[in-house]
């Protein structure tokens, strides 16, 4: 399949069917945005949908994979559910599928409802992860019969850390770029590593929402903007202390995700400041996948093997290192291509043969008091 790029879909007038995202508020706070620019109306395929489905059979995509806005499903993050914001995304499904595109939906982009974050604290609370599991549990249900693929989360590393500590992108020559989202707070590393793990434990939840409520042969997965370290040369040598390395520096996340357990060196390095989790919920933020999306923008670390512990290097950035058209966006092919570090267990979890009847633990079991099974 060819897809093209995925979306967030924004319109004027679309508050109407939609709640107020943490993305609306934060851009509408003076400061954060650059010319005081909004997403209001963005690409505008809220209305334009039509329009971007017939460029994209002229250019002969065969899937589009696009995100779905938790708040325009469920205005308030919970509760009644929004009849109106489902509307939309079956048509943009049916139009899709009459063009002969392959809909692979995203469930979370990054926005979550403004009422969460106002009410829990956002994803600083396991509430939300079980909100979130809700939410996905009834799009699963009702789009589940033209949807057959669907992305828990895209890219756990933004949103949480850039979203709820900011980032310092190295650019080179000892120079940073900081990088910052929506809800743009700024956690000390025990409560930024609690919702590091809320946000795994949202997508596990969900996993097993989309199995219990989606039709047999629904497809899930998520996605990944992992860190990419780079062998500073092709030998094998280098490659191993790359895995090494990408296993490691993505612990938090997709190594979690697909090991079912957090790295020694992970916990060590955070100490005290280690999330608070159980082992019924690493077995559900384990929970078996159809597939992985990977992610890969610019290479993370340039690294070299080393006798000493973690056992690789991380060799400097240089200033003058090629650049993409954004200062943060270093540009290596061998990040995307060629011998590539790989995560050595990718996928393991994703071959069970029967991943609905795989016994749980902890399974996820909607809400009592006004949940997702109110019907639209």
């Amino acid at each position: 399949m060819w897809p093209p790029p995925r979306t967030r879909s924004r319109g004027p007038g679309t508050r109407t069917a939609k709640g107020v995202s943490i993305w609306d508020t934060y851009a509408h706070t003076p400061g954060n945005i650059a010319n005081g620019d909004t997403g209001d109306v963005a690409n505008d395929d809220y209305h334009r949908y039509q329009e971007d489905v017939a460029l994209m059979k002229d250019i002969g995509a065969t899937a589009y994979r696009f995100s779905i806005a938790w708040p325009r499903i469920f205005p308030e993050g919970t509760g009644q559910p929004n009849a109106k914001g489902l509307d939309f995304y079956r048509r943009l499904v049916d139009e899709l599928l009459a063009g002969g595109i392959e809909p692979f939906a995203t469930l979370y982009h990054w926005d979550l409802p403004q009422t969460l974050q106002d009410r829990w604290g956002g994803w600083q609370s396991a509430d939300t992860a079980e909100a979130f599991a809700d939410y996905a549990g009834y799009v699963a249900e009702r789009l589940g019969d033209r949807v057959k693929h669907f992305f828990t989360i895209n890219e756990f590393h933004s949103f949480v850390n850039m979203g709820h500590q900011g980032i310092e992108a190295d650019i080179g020559g000892g120079k940073t770029v900081r990088i910052a989202l929506a809800p743009g707070l700024q956690l000390p590393p025990a409560e930024l590593n609690q919702v590091r793990h809320h946000s795994v434990l949202a997508h596990g939840l969900a996993v097993q929402a989309i199995r219990a409520r989606g039709p047999a042969d629904t497809k899930v997965g998520f996605a990944e903007n992992i860190q990419s370290p780079v062998p500073a040369i092709d030998t094998p040598e280098y490659v191993a202390a790359a895995e090494t390395a990408t296993r490691e520096l993505n612990a938090p996340f997709i190594t979690v995700m697909l090991e079912g357990r957090y790295t020694d060196a992970y916990l060590a390095d955070a100490g005290g400041d280690a999330p608070r989790f159980t082992e019924d919920e690493l077995q559900t933020i384990a929970s078996p996948l159809d597939f992985v999306g990977i992610n890969v923008y610019r290479p993370g670390i340039y690294v070299a093997p080393s006798e000493e512990p973690p056992g690789y290097r991380e060799i400097p950035i240089n200033a003058s290192h090629p650049k993409m058209q954004s200062g943060w966006h270093l540009f290596d092919p061998r990040s995307c291509t060629g011998r590539r570090a790989r995560c050595s267990r990718c996928g393991a979890r994703g071959r069970s043969s029967s991943p609905r009847t795989a016994a749980r633990p902890r399974t996820w079991s909607p809400r009592t008091a006004g949940s997702t099974t109110v019907t639209g």
